[in-house]
């Protein structure tokens, strides 16, 4: 499998919730309210849901220049090795398609964009988080390109 170009994880700039985290392909990244202590809970149906974020061996992969090498880690997952920003192990959302969506934000409550400083972006009751299908960001030093 060729290695994405760009770094494995960057910096991109969401319309709706300001700078986020995102993987080499501008793919948003979430965390879990319930990895609270550090260990990766989303496992089997919820990680079919919510896969992950595998790094390819035990260590930090390359990130972009701007963010905090010192904050990421490697945690042990049921599935693999998978990357953590602070306490928070990442995950994808699977019914974002495409690159830019974020229709996980928000999800349950419990499901949360995360800032290049590894804080979740969580939203007041009744924020209106996922129920905008369109919601789409731009990363200003990487144009989006779709490959399959």
């Amino acid at each position: 499998m060729p290695m994405a170009s760009g770094p494995f994880v960057q910096i991109a700039e969401s319309p709706e919730y300001g700078p986020i985290l995102v993987d080499a392909d501008c793919r948003a990244l979430y965390v879990f309210a319930n990895d609270a202590a550090g260990e990766p809970t989303c496992v089997d149906d919820c990680a079919a849901a919510w896969p992950p974020l595998f790094v390819p061996s035990d260590s930090v992969p390359p990130l972009a220049d701007e963010l905090d090498p010192s904050l990421f880690s490697v945690v042990q997952h049921p599935d693999g090795a998978m990357l953590k920003v602070g306490d928070w192990p990442l995950y994808y959302f699977a019914n974002d398609t495409a690159p830019g969506q974020t229709n996980g934000q928000g999800v349950g409550g419990v499901w949360w964009l995360v800032t290049p400083d590894g804080m979740p972006i969580q939203e007041d009751e009744g924020a209106t988080a996922g129920s905008m299908p369109s919601a789409s960001m731009t990363a200003e030093t990487m144009p989006m390109t779709t490959s399959s």
